[in-house]
């Protein structure tokens, strides 16, 4: 039987994938919006096995990101290679916009951001041409539409990468593949043969997702749109398809001179849901009449392809299920929410210890501030990781005895204050265990002038609990969340069965996915007490 490449080549909320070869090595960076450490970086031999091997940007390289504005953060990422060093282009939402990062080993140390105040709009990219020199490609509301006013489209400019500032006026060189094309963006820039082609996503990123080609002989060139656009997306397959949202994609040549393209989709969970979130995929893409074809045969993602022969088959240990808290560092697919300023966390005896601050898990969310001062208490005391598939069951044991407003246990969380808390509080002047479901109401975007939102809280059941320690677990079935308590894993007793949808993003209306992990609160109060874990469970 034949290797396979299995979609997804990195599941769970791994979005907007940037990739590049060095050698024989493949190197992968995606977006982590308002998660700390931010852009994760992955390694592969065969396109189809990956491991995690660092973080683009940290608190030690001055990464500052704050949790809970919405769809914010850092994202789309742009991933290449020249002369020794590997370029990181990307925008932080919660800092100074655009910046440059740059690695001689993309696990790093990676340097502190060069931030690209000429660099306007969003999803630039960095493009390095046969001769060496350096371009940058950006999308912003450069394209005159005939009436005077500007419309979104992809502008081109020389770049200085020695100082890290653009060496020439920006010169607009696409608008839209489509005549009605929306929200051209995420470009991408190759040298191949004859022309120079661009690839772009349009459509939005939700279920209108597209990927769109274009090619020009000439750099600055106006580009000419492939009369086949889109050549990649599944909006034409009906909203009941099991992939969707297919675009932002990025290409990769093999060694052999075969072609393949990493872009997002997401995997629909019941016909309508996608908590997972955008995630990683891949497929093979063939050269005809000058143009990418990608997919062939099909013209659509599908779920496996035949892994290239003429990579290694190389397999890494899987991705780990079971964190028993012996020694630090965590493993890196561990996550806080917001760049922690003050240490609320420590790991010892062989457990995770959360203080409960002041900060709350689910505080109102706050209007974007592009120009604002960095605000250094927008992170709480929660450490998590994505789930990685629609079942999985996440267990944990917990110490833990709350005093007035404190509340800690497992936390089920996507963006925009939809959230599930099973905790342990006091509730009505007694110790319970408790499921509570938080959502938000609003209508515009956080980065919408006029932005208001409320949030709110529901106890959906809770029983009397007064022991310090505690089994919690959540066994998540698809959409259906069967939610148990007890002292060991052997005497579970079921709480309730809650809802996933309530938390998906087709109703959140957000670009992340689920991550699931552990936290203490004082709700507003700030406490030196603490709540201790003593494993935690994803299986």
């Amino acid at each position: 039987m034949p290797n396979k490449l299995k979609n997804p080549i990195i599941p769970g909320f791994y979005p907007d994938p940037s990739i590049c070869r060095v050698g024989n090595d493949f190197y992968l960076a995606c977006s982590s919006f308002e998660l700390c450490p931010g852009v994760p970086v992955f390694h592969s031999r065969d396109l189809a096995n990956w491991e995690q091997i660092g973080y683009a940007v940290t608190p030690e390289n001055g990464f500052h990101v704050e949790k809970n504005c919405g769809n914010g953060g850092v994202m789309a990422p742009t991933l290449r290679y020249h002369n020794g060093l590997f370029y990181i282009i990307n925008t932080n939402y919660s800092d100074k916009g655009n910046y440059i990062v740059t690695a001689e080993n993309p696990a790093g140390p990676w340097s502190n951001p060069h931030w690209l105040t000429d660099v306007p709009g969003i999803d630039a990219s960095i493009f390095f041409d046969h001769d060496g020199r350096a371009y940058i490609i950006g999308t912003g509301d450069v394209w005159d539409n005939g009436t005077g006013a500007k419309e979104r489209g992809i502008w081109l400019a020389s770049y200085d990468i020695e100082n890290f500032c653009l060496a020439g006026e920006p010169v607009t060189i696409f608008n839209s593949a489509l005549r009605t094309g929306a929200s051209p963006e995420s470009p991408h820039l190759y040298h191949v043969g004859d022309y120079y082609y661009l690839v772009i996503a349009e459509g939005g990123t939700e279920h209108y997702h597209a990927v769109m080609v274009a090619r020009s002989r000439e750099l600055f060139g106006f580009y000419e749109g492939n009369p086949a656009n889109p050549v990649m997306t599944h909006r034409h397959m009906g909203f009941q398809c099991p992939i969707i949202n297919v675009g932002h994609a990025d290409l990769v040549d093999l060694p052999d001179g075969s072609w393949y393209a990493v872009m997002l989709a997401s995997r629909l969970i019941d016909g309508e849901c996608k908590n997972l979130g955008r995630e990683t995929f891949i497929c093979p893409v063939v050269w005809e009449r000058d143009w990418p074809l990608f997919s062939p045969k099909t013209g659509q993602m599908e779920w496996e392809y035949d892994a290239p022969e003429s990579l290694p088959w190389t397999e890494y240990p899987p991705v780990k299920e079971r964190e028993d808290f012996d020694n630090e560092p965590l493993d890196l697919i561990w996550n806080f929410w917001g760049t922690p300023y003050e240490k609320f966390y420590q790991v010892q005896n062989s457990r995770l210890r959360l203080r409960c601050i002041r900060q709350a898990l689910a505080e109102d969310i706050r209007p974007m501030a592009f120009e604002a001062e960095k605000e250094k208490d927008r992170f709480v005391s929660f450490l998590a990781r994505r789930q990685l598939e629609p079942d999985a069951t996440v267990t944990c044991q917990m110490m833990f005895q709350p005093e007035d407003t404190e509340s800690a246990g497992m936390a089920v969380v996507q963006a925009m204050n939809h959230q599930y808390h099973l905790e342990r509080a006091i509730q009505d002047g007694q110790q319970v265990v408790r499921l509570v479901l938080i959502t938000e109401d609003y209508e515009l975007q956080p980065y919408m002038p006029g932005f208001t939102s409320k949030t709110n809280r529901e106890v959906l059941a809770s029983a009397a609990w007064e022991a310090p320690e505690i089994i919690l677990q959540i066994k998540m079935e698809h959409e259906k969340f069967t939610v148990n308590y007890g002292a060991g894993t052997e005497s579970l007793k079921e709480l309730c069965i809650a809802d996933g949808k309530k938390i998906n993003p087709e109703i959140v209306g957000c670009m992340t996915g689920t991550i699931v992990g552990m936290y203490a609160t004082g709700n507003g109060r700030e406490s030196e007490n603490f709540a201790e874990f003593d494993w935690f469970e994803m299986i």
